[in-house]
């Protein structure tokens, strides 16, 4: 077993009851979100309760505080994609204008610069900039996943593809093989969701 295989195996071996259950969790919410099965949201949750948690044990604060938001995410995604306002009961997969994106990158960007300079200036954060846009990033596509924008996976790439460099520059290589499968999971997610959107106007062309 080389060095790669021995750390790998050391973090696994490491892993408590809790935070295993939290991975499982979380994989098993993209996977319902590629289904649009509004189960995912429940996934969501349990997992991000278990991190509230973890990450509030291990002093990690804004961690814990950010995954109180995805908690609270979870919670309106269920409530969003149960009482849609078609009264179908089911959310339609949509796409928002183009300037709608701009702008709100144009906040990420904007956020980022002003967090990530406070946390060179005033902390030992690794990568202030990136783990901010990061973070800011993830906080506007959770959003998107609970409107069904289908453009949310792309985010989603660019945030998961970045955080596999940083968790794994932070010797956290079991977390960086996470984000490996989610990255390879969200092009099945992008495709689910654009047969349903092209589904939903072909619909609406016939009636």
């Amino acid at each position: 077993m080389n060095s790669l295989q021995a750390d790998i195996a050391a973090q696994f071996a490491q892993l408590s009851r809790y935070e295993l259950a939290g991975v499982v969790l979380a994989v098993g919410y993209l996977v319902l979100a590629i289904r649009q099965n509004i189960w995912c949201w429940f996934c969501a949750a349990i997992s991000t309760a278990i991190y509230v948690m973890l990450f509030a044990g291990a002093k990690l604060y804004m961690e814990s505080l950010l995954n109180v938001f995805y908690f609270g995410m979870a919670v309106y995604g269920w409530h969003t994609w149960r009482n849609s306002s078609g009264g179908s009961g089911e959310l339609p997969v949509s796409i928002w204008p183009r300037n709608t994106h701009l702008v709100a990158i144009a906040v990420i960007v904007a956020l980022s610069l002003s967090t990530g300079f406070l946390l060179e200036r005033y902390s030992d954060a690794a990568f202030p900039y990136v783990d901010s846009m990061t973070t800011y990033a993830a906080v506007w596509a959770t959003f998107l996943v609970a409107r069904k924008e289908l453009q949310n996976w792309w985010y989603w790439l660019v945030i998961d593809l970045v955080s596999i460099f940083i968790y794994w520059s932070r010797d956290l290589e079991l977390t960086s093989l996470l984000f490996v499968l989610y990255v390879g999971l969200i092009p099945l997610g992008l495709i689910a969701w654009t047969r349903s959107w092209r589904s939903t106007r072909e619909l609406a062309a016939t009636v």
